[in-house]
């Protein structure tokens, strides 16, 4: 698979409260984050 680095605007309490969530439980923030916009458009797709 290819990596795509991208830039997102998002709200700062939003996401360090999301990146701390992330390291606490060991969870890739891009993994994650790709993981999400996957199962949105599978939903859309079916």
């Amino acid at each position: 698979m290819v990596q795509k680095n991208v830039t997102l605007s998002l709200d700062e309490d939003t996401y360090e409260k999301y990146k701390d969530f992330c390291k606490k439980n060991a969870v890739a923030l891009s993994r994650s984050i790709e993981v999400f916009m996957e199962e949105k458009t599978k939903k859309v797709e079916k």
